[in-house]
């Protein structure tokens, strides 16, 4: 044992005397399984990296291809499988589109510090550009916090708990709800100047990108000061976390409006008019990346780095190209309705005459004839087409009964089965009531969803999907003017703008009101995740969704199903023409139910366990 621990001892010494010939810097060396602090935020493709990561943190409730969030408005029910079911059994519950999210926030500000601690060896254009983007993403979900929680707590520097047993310094009191959209707007202000470096960018933040968030923001502030007091005068707390005064509304309308009609005039930007059929042109609008003029921000996809499935949950049953998922977006008939006929007169789809009998179609397009065309874009409908191919929407045949005097309407459970005369019996894209993976009310998405042959796949798709574009800036611009008193060049410009580039004639409006405004924003922007929003800001949403059961009621969801008549009423030649009936699935189970309490988000209660300076918010 004696002379092991001799040699051990002599290999020992030896050993360092070789380390104390190399000198201090042997130990001082670099890991070479971790990124030290002054590595990363002097490394400009590091900075961009972060970034990159809370670019795609930025949140959403029903948007960035959420097909299931799509379905709990009354734009569309959920078709898709039926252990999915629950969100046709859907109510608001007081947790709804809830975001408290300081993890993300303490990221964006740690991120900020770092540049400014670390980032010595970057250039002051560096410099400005990355810290503006930050402050941009932390200004977009404060906006989306403020939209959904009223106040909450401005935190802009990093929190450290210091382990001392008493952490009541660590915690904040909500800001006000105006305070939070001032604050979104202070920083856009701050920052745009420094973002102009990402000129012509349309994936990362730049000048008009944060003209855009204050287009949006301040429009909601606005709206929330007004119209909170007309309808919803309780929706306050004693602090202001909840409830804007009316007296400030106009001036969040003038800087929505002076915001928008900058975009509009500088920003560069063009509704997009590449393709003269106008129904084409507004789908094209949303899957076309190339100089696309109308895009100003959007979360980009590339296949196979990052890809999404809308197609493939979506995609128009007979034509899926996977064994599993589609259909899973039925639009609703209260949609379809909603886009106006050319002539002007309201979209009210006319498949029954005066006398409340059935009208009869030589082809199931016709009933959308002279329609806006924005509904091509947006909504698969009977007699159309998709990927070059006819729909087969078919909920069944009609066989007229003499003794009743009317028609009998039969179905049958089997996609694209045959009739006892030869020909569809039901179409291979149904409509089926109670099936899984196939409408349930006669309608299919279009918008968002590749028309290219094995875009469709499972996790194989690459379009994008737009934050900010031009229409809603016009929109916004419309909706602020109208607000102001029509301040020049007037509402009527923007909205009319919009409604020519949908196949209406030029100045096809000659008058506003505030429900036809709200409706042209419904239709522009169907599924891009606005609607629920819109119809808080405004405070119409308990009235829109107000659970009422009865047949006309909004808070419905119905659709409206193509039957063939396979034997025509004596004395006519109506055989193998199309009749239509309003249809109420029997998967959608409850009418959409949305209560005062819902109009903001309930606060977790381990959050207001963890920090008495938080207050409830009201009704909750």
């Amino acid at each position: 044992m004696k002379k092991n621990s001799i040699k051990l001892l002599i290999i020992g010494t030896a050993f360092a005397s070789v380390l104390s010939g190399c000198g201090d810097g042997w130990f001082e060396r670099d890991p070479k399984n971790i990124l030290t602090n002054e590595q990363v935020w002097n490394d400009p493709n590091m900075v961009k990296s972060q970034l990159a990561n809370l670019y795609n943190r930025i949140t959403h409730l029903h948007g960035d291809f959420n097909t299931g969030g799509m379905t709990e408005i009354d734009d569309a029910m959920w078709c898709g499988a039926l252990d999915g079911n629950g969100r046709n059994n859907f109510q608001y519950g007081n947790d709804y589109g809830r975001l408290w999210d300081y993890g993300l926030m303490r990221d964006i500000n740690m991120s900020i510090e770092n540049l400014e601690t670390y980032g010595t060896e970057l250039t002051e254009e560096e410099k400005s550009l990355f810290k503006a983007e930050f402050r941009f993403i932390r200004a977009y979900i404060y906006f989306d916090m403020v939209r959904r929680m009223g106040g909450v707590p401005l935190i802009t520097s990093t929190l450290e708990y210091d382990y001392s047993g008493d952490p009541s310094y660590l915690q904040h009191p909500r800001a006000k709800e105006h305070e939070v959209y001032d604050f979104v707007y202070s920083e856009c202000e701050a920052v745009k100047n420094d973002l102009k470096a990402n000129a012509g960018s349309q994936t990362r933040a730049n000048y008009f990108t944060a003209l855009a968030l204050e287009s949006r923001a301040m429009l909601y502030a606005a709206s929330i000061a007004k119209y909170n007091a007309l309808y919803t005068p309780t929706l306050v707390t004693d602090g202001g976390e909840v409830g804007i005064p009316a007296s400030m509304a106009d001036d969040y309308y003038r800087k929505s409006l002076a915001a928008s009609k900058e975009i509009i005039k500088d920003g560069g930007y063009d509704l997009y008019n590449k393709n003269a059929d106008k129904g084409v042109n507004f789908y094209k609008l949303f899957m076309d990346k190339e100089k696309n003029p109308e895009i100003i921000w959007a979360k980009d996809y590339k296949n196979p780095v990052k890809v999404h499935s809308f197609g493939f949950d979506n995609v128009i049953q007979h034509l899926k190209e996977d064994n599993e998922n589609s259909s899973c977006i039925g639009p609703s008939l209260g949609l379809v309705e909603a886009f106006d006929y050319l002539d002007g007169t309201p979209g009210k789809l006319k498949y029954m005459d005066e006398n409340n009998n059935y009208k009869v179609f030589d082809n199931p397009a016709d009933l959308f004839a002279n329609k806006d065309a924005r509904l091509y874009g947006t909504v698969i409908y009977p007699g159309t087409k998709y990927r070059g191919s006819d729909v087969d929407i078919q909920a069944g045949v009609a066989v007229w009964n003499d003794e009743k005097q009317d028609y009998d309407l039969l179905s049958d459970p089997t996609l694209g089965s045959t009739y006892t005369d030869g020909k569809t019996y039901v179409g291979q894209d149904g409509p089926l009531d109670g099936a899984q993976n196939v409408s349930n009310t006669g309608f299919y998405i279009r918008k968002y969803i590749s028309e290219e042959v094995g875009f469709t796949l499972r996790n194989y798709e690459e379009n994008w999907w737009p934050w900010f574009r031009l229409g809603e800036i016009y929109l916004n611009a419309a909706e602020a003017s109208f607000e102001l008193g029509d301040e020049d060049p007037g509402a009527l410009f923007y909205i009319n703008k919009l409604r020519e580039r949908a196949g209406f004639p030029a100045n096809s409006l000659t008058s506003l009101t505030l429900e036809k405004i709200q409706n042209e924003r419904r239709v522009e922007m169907a599924f891009e995740d606005q609607r629920y929003f819109d119809l808080k800001r405004w405070r119409i949403a308990d009235d829109v969704w107000d659970g009422d059961e009865s047949e006309n009621s909004t808070a419905v969801v119905y659709g409206l199903y193509p039957y063939r008549i396979a034997k025509a009423k004596p004395g006519t030649n109506d055989t193998d023409k199309y009749i239509f009936v309003k249809h109420r699935s029997s998967r959608f189970i409850l009418a959409r139910m949305f209560r005062m309490s819902n109009y903001y988000s309930s606060i977790a209660d381990d959050v207001i366990n963890n920090n008495p300076l938080i207050v409830k918010n009201p009704l909750q």
